[in-house]
């Protein structure tokens, strides 16, 4: 009889916790969110109540300060709730998130009983990431490259790559590059969907040794005693800062800098020159191209200029004399 007496106060307790007894309870659909810097992030929660009571209000709130966080003004016009009270679940919807949000947000439950409320726990941290693009500081011609979408956020939607403000083709995190001079230019990443939303852009500059060295002379045509420029010009990045010039048949370099002055050009000096450019990436020589008198010495031209002329007046003035007589 004791035992029986026993069981049915079990049973009869079970029954009105049952009743009048269910449990308080919120559960977040995830404790902990990251959302990136502007964007909207939704964070949910179902929950349940003593039936016995009747629900308020509801709210999400910061900490340990119990006020809706509609009552912030760095909140109030960027929060959202949306509730369904029948399936008893709840979004706070937080609208152009920054660093400044990276908080633990609760909900909580308040009904018309003096003292019976609730606040959910753990509650949901929220984090807040930038994007980023990580890539090397140098890059080198022919290098194979990887530039990679960064972000704190575990993020599995699909990227999109940006070169100059134009979108690329290129959907995955890592963006892969062959490291042609044509690469140069400035990149950016987003996530799908969050267009609006993308990396700082970086530099890539590809650097290169010089290319395509070549010497041109100034006068096209020279006389003896001329003063003759040999100017080298090459293709790189960055651009070359030395050069050497160098005539054929000669061991030693015979000048320095991207232009080579001859004074006073003679004889002596005709002969096959080229340049070397170099910067620290490499160096490369011109072919070499033929420096040579193609005319009479200036001076000399003007002598036989001058005879000429003398002779033509003789002549004339004899011609006059004769006619007079």
């Amino acid at each position: 009889m004791i035992k029986n007496s026993s069981f049915t106060a079990v049973l009869l307790f079970v029954c009105i916790a049952g009743v009048f007894g269910e449990n308080w309870n919120v559960i977040y659909e995830s404790t902990s969110v990251c959302a990136l810097n502007g964007s909207t992030v939704n964070m949910s929660c179902s929950y349940t109540y003593p039936q016995q009571y009747k629900l308020a209000d509801t709210f999400w709130m910061l900490g340990v300060e119990i006020k809706s966080l509609k009552e912030y003004p760095e909140y109030k016009d960027r929060v959202e709730y949306i509730e369904d009270r029948q399936k008893q679940t709840a979004v706070l919807r937080l609208y152009n998130v920054s660093k400044n949000d990276e908080r633990v947000y609760f909900f909580k439950l308040v009904t018309d009983t003096e003292g019976q409320k609730w606040i959910g726990q753990p509650g949901i941290q929220l984090k807040v990431s930038a994007l980023q693009v990580k890539a090397p500081q140098l890059v080198l011609e022919k290098e194979r490259v990887n530039l990679t979408c960064e972000s704190t956020c575990s993020l599995t939607d699909r990227f999109i790559w940006y070169k100059n403000g134009q979108a690329l083709k290129i959907q995955n995190e890592t963006l892969q590059l062959q490291s042609e001079r044509s690469d140069s230019g400035r990149y950016s990443c987003a996530v799908r969907g969050h267009e609006d939303l993308p990396s700082p852009a970086v530099s890539i500059n590809v650097m290169y040794p010089p290319k395509s060295v070549s010497v041109s002379i100034s006068p096209s045509e020279i006389v003896e005693g001329d003063s003759v420029t040999l100017i080298c010009s090459s293709d790189s990045n960055p651009p070359a800062l030395n050069f050497s010039w160098f005539k054929e048949n000669q061991s030693s370099a015979v000048g320095s800098g991207q232009s080579f002055i001859i004074s006073s050009f003679n004889s002596s000096h005709s002969g096959r020159y080229y340049c070397e450019a170099q910067n620290q990436h490499g160096s490369q020589r011109s072919a070499s191209v033929s420096v040579s008198v193609k005319g009479f010495q200036r001076a000399a031209l003007h002598t036989v200029t001058g005879i000429v002329v003398g002779c033509v007046v003789f002549i004339f003035i004899i011609i006059i004399i004769v006619l007079i007589r």
